[in-house]
């Protein structure tokens, strides 16, 4: 049996050795999050670490990962919405109804219940969440409905999941642009508050890198482990999942400024779901997931499918309303990819005005995906 140290310190060293990746030219754009799922299989499936379940993967699952999810939940702050507009906030909401409506019709084409199995409506749920705000909605429902576990699965989700919102990244940066020249609009975002206006300094809550004392670890891990107890008592007490309760209390406490702002929550958030993901590479089969590439391709094209009915449903009713093409794009952006991958394209459009409209709903996405997306799979498992 291998050692439970040793097995923590292959996933630490499988987390450094892809942070260092992603500073090459070669693996910037597969990113740290599949970079640690690829890695860390590779690893398993060479027989250096466990494929299946051990007493260390147990406890990542059931406190690692839920303490990582409360912890990126803090830096949403409800109140900041009001400074992204009624324009973005708007769009921003209609993209996230054409992703629920894409999702039903993605499963109604691919016969999901049949083509997948009878995790087909967690997946959906994942797809509502994750296409509603991020990954950490995609990660906390996978955890709820145990898919997590479900590795081939898990990974070729992930996969199909990281190709499309890299495809979606350059049709939202080209698509703005384009339309504008052919049917062009008044650029009524210029309205929008500017970042550096309404903070002193441009947008950099999205760094990677911050600053803590052991005042804030102590009070991040004191607030992260008792709201986690909180949770799991208040599960075996009331009908509601444990991930709803967890993403509420973080929610709640998000609202008061002491917490919102505490420095770390993202640097540690970060790094539990790395750890999660790299247990989940742990529990992916290669020869398997290589042999069924029929899943992968159901999965791609399912995405797919919901992808171009929720762009359908954002950019036809926002040209009806008249809305300015960047305000679309960088909606549906923050809808695909979330809050990081929406302020990048603002930058890239050339429109710092839209840079905090962009990290705002971004950042309601991330508050609303969990709720949606086990919303969405309870819907099609009674169905």
């Amino acid at each position: 049996m291998i050692n439970s140290l040793f097995i923590l310190f292959v996933l630490g060293a499988n987390v450094v050795i892809c942070e260092w990746l992603c500073r090459k030219p070669g693996f910037r754009h597969i990113g740290t999050a599949l970079l640690v799922i690829i890695v860390t299989a590779i690893e398993a499936n060479l027989g250096l670490i466990p494929t299946t379940a051990t007493p260390v993967y147990d406890t990542i699952f059931s406190y690692l990962a839920p303490f990582a999810l409360f912890l990126l939940l803090l830096g949403v702050n409800l109140k900041d919405l009001k400074q992204a507009g009624l324009p973005m906030l708007s769009m921003y909401l209609l993209g996230s109804a054409g992703t629920v409506v894409g999702v039903l019709v993605s499963v109604w084409v691919f016969s999901a219940q049949t083509s997948i199995g009878p995790l087909f409506y967690a997946l959906a749920g994942m797809f509502t969440g994750t296409y509603t705000g991020g990954s950490v909605n995609f990660h906390a429902v996978a955890l709820h409905y145990n898919v997590s576990k479900a590795g081939n699965l898990f990974i070729a989700a992930t996969a199909a999941d990281n190709i499309i919102t890299t495809l979606w990244m350059m049709v939202t940066l080209s698509a703005p642009r384009l339309l504008q020249r052919r049917f062009p609009r008044s650029l009524t975002a210029r309205s929008l508050p500017n970042s550096a206006a309404i903070t002193g300094e441009p947008i950099d809550a999205y760094s990677d890198s911050e600053t803590m004392t052991p005042y804030d670890l102590g009070l991040l891990l004191s607030l992260g482990l008792g709201a986690i107890w909180v949770s799991q008592q208040l599960a075996t007490v009331v009908p509601v999942p444990f991930v709803l309760i967890l993403t509420t209390i973080a929610l709640a406490l998000a609202q008061f400024r002491v917490v919102n702002k505490l420095r770390g929550s993202r640097l540690l958030g970060l790094f539990g779901i790395y750890i999660f993901l790299a247990v989940i590479g742990a529990y992916c089969d290669v020869a398997a997931l290589l042999s069924d590439g029929k899943l992968a391709g159901i999965l791609f094209g399912m995405i797919l499918v919901l992808v171009l009915v929720h762009a359908g449903i954002l950019f036809g009713i926002g040209a009806l309303l008249r809305q300015d093409w960047d305000v679309l794009g960088v909606a549906s952006q923050a809808n695909v990819g979330g809050s990081t991958s929406a302020l990048a394209l603002a930058k890239s459009l050339g429109r710092p005005d839209l840079q905090l409209p962009a990290v705002l709903v971004g950042t309601l996405g991330n508050a609303l995906g969990s709720y949606l997306g086990i919303f969405v799979a309870e819907l099609l498992r009674a169905a």
